[in-house]
This record gives C-alpha cells, sequence and structure tokens, in this order.
C-alpha cells in the first residue's frame, strides 16, 4: 500500500465519558500526522432521545469515514445501540469506546463484527443538579483524565487504535480490538519501571473505578437531598485523591529518569523512549 494513502476516521460521540475527552488526540497529539484526517461529531452531552445518536450518525455517514469510533457512556443504551446498526449497515469497521455499564452490550457489539474498548475506572460523575455546576463537573473531568492518562488506560485505546489504523493504510484486514480495560491491562501498558508507581497506579485505578458504585447511589437511589449530596462529594473526593495517587507514580518515574514517552512518527507508527534526553527510536 502507498505511503500517501490516507484514512478517513470518523469520531461520533454522544455524550461524554473520560475516554472520549481527547480521543482524536490519543492518534494525532501534535496535529503532524500525514496518513490520516478525522472528522468529530458530537450530540454533547445528551444521548436522550435516542435520535441524538442517530441523527449525528447520520451527518457522520456522509463524511464517508473508512474507519469509526463510536464513544458514550453506557453502550448498551437504546440510542448507542441504534447508531451502531446504522454502522453495520454501511460496513464500516467500527470500535466502541465506553464505560463499565456497556458490558451489557459486548455480546451485541460482537456479533456485528464491531472491536470494543471498555473502561472501568471511567466513572460516572455525579450528575445531581445541587451538586454538579460546571466548575465541578470540569474538576472531575480533569481528576478523572489524569487517572486514565497515568495508569496506562489511554495507553491502550492508543496503542489499539494505531494497530487498526495501520493495518488499513498497509492493506490489511484490521483485527477490530476487544478489550476490557482493568487495572492490570491498564498498567502493564504503562510499564513501570518503579514498582512502587505502579502499585500507586493500581490503587488509583481501582479507586476511580469505584466511583461509579457511590454516584449510582447517589444519582439513581437516594431521593433525600440529605443523603445523597454527602456521597456525590464523597465520590468526587475519591476521584480526587486517585488523581494525586496518579501523580505521585508519575513523580516516581520522573526522579528515576524512566517516564516511558511513545510519541506518533509522522507516518503514524510509535516511536518510544525513556530517558528524557534520549532520542525517540
Amino acid at each position: 500500500m502507498s505511503e500517501d494513502k490516507i484514512l478517513k476516521i470518523g469520531i461520533l460521540k454522544n455524550g461524554t465519558i473520560g475516554s472520549s475527552l481527547l480521543l482524536a488526540f490519543l492518534m494525532d497529539e501534535r496535529a503532524e500526522a500525514t496518513r490520516i484526517y478525522v472528522y468529530e461529531i458530537t450530540s454533547g452531552a445528551k444521548m436522550h432521545p435516542p435520535e441524538m445518536c442517530t441523527e449525528t450518525m447520520k451527518d457522520l455517514l456522509k463524511w464517508e469515514p473508512e474507519l469509526i469510533l463510536m464513544s458514550s457512556p453506557n453502550a448498551a443504551l437504546k440510542g448507542p445501540k441504534e447508531a451502531r446498526d446504522m454502522a453495520k449497515e454501511a460496513r464500516i469497521p467500527t470500535i466502541i469506546i465506553s464505560d463499565a455499564p456497556a458490558k451489557k452490550a459486548v455480546e451485541e457489539i460482537q456479533e456485528k463484527g464491531m472491536g470494543y474498548i471498555l473502561v472501568n475506572c471511567d466513572s460516572m460523575i455525579g450528575a445531581r443538579r445541587p451538586f454538579l455546576d460546571p466548575i465541578e463537573m470540569s474538576c472531575f473531568n480533569a481528576d478523572l483524565l489524569k487517572v486514565l492518562a497515568i495508569t496506562g488506560a489511554l495507553q491502550i485505546i492508543a496503542e489499539e487504535l494505531n494497530k487498526v489504523i495501520l493495518d488499513m493504510l498497509e492493506g490489511r484486514t484490521p483485527i477490530l480490538p476487544q478489550i476490557i480495560v482493568d487495572a492490570t491491562t491498564a498498567t502493564k501498558a504503562a510499564n513501570f519501571s518503579n514498582p512502587y508507581a505502579e502499585a500507586k497506579a493500581i490503587a488509583a485505578f481501582e479507586l476511580a473505578a469505584s466511583v461509579s458504585t457511590i454516584t449510582g447511589k447517589a444519582c439513581f437511589v437516594l431521593k433525600d437531598r440529605s443523603e445523597y449530596i454527602p456521597l456525590l462529594a464523597t465520590a468526587h473526593e475519591m476521584m480526587r485523591t486517585a488523581a494525586l495517587m496518579c501523580d505521585e507514580a508519575r513523580e516516581i518515574e520522573k526522579y528515576n529518569d524512566s517516564v516511558l514517552r511513545r510519541p506518533h512518527h509522522a507516518k503514524q507508527h510509535f516511536l518510544i523512549k525513556r530517558g528524557l534526553h534520549e532520542k525517540e527510536q
């Protein structure tokens, strides 16, 4: 396959999860990739009614993407499922990026021949009006993004997407990922050089993954404000603590001059380096 080949990648975002915040940039972090074009369509925070998902998919399909990435909370819901039906009908390779509740859709996704990357620590925010304002929302997502990045969850997404992209650029039938990201798979991808840094990252991942248990109860079970507001604050403090542990893990790696860096080459393959002054290879 000629290196002149350019792959058109369409990203559909319905609702928001932490793994979707920088999804396009995991494939092209410096805006210098020469072999991919990315087109992104979003319904913003809303997934309901289901038409929010299907109408945005209609718009994406007009661009005629060769690869589709679909991100949403709980991909088992009706809207994302109907959007997947449209991608299946269009016969376009599709990868689902979602969170732990999407496990209910795994069998259906597999039956459609689609890939998926489901991230256990990508927990639900404390979405109740008396607690969640734009600033609290931003702080939570900043903390969540740090957890996803440093524990290795985003590294898995970047690596798996890049495998598919390179397969398609080189004319091979892509093997779509079918991965549930837990603390073990994430930290293995992060490839920490120091065992204490790894332990902190595992602890952070597990703490962040448990946040959904708290926010789920506070958002959908409890009705009394005096009961659910403390739990919402608790869940956000847990995510903040997880982010702080991730900071500590990365600082250990920095002190050892052993931070793993895997930048993209302009032709899309990954390079690698450890030491700050090493040349990437």
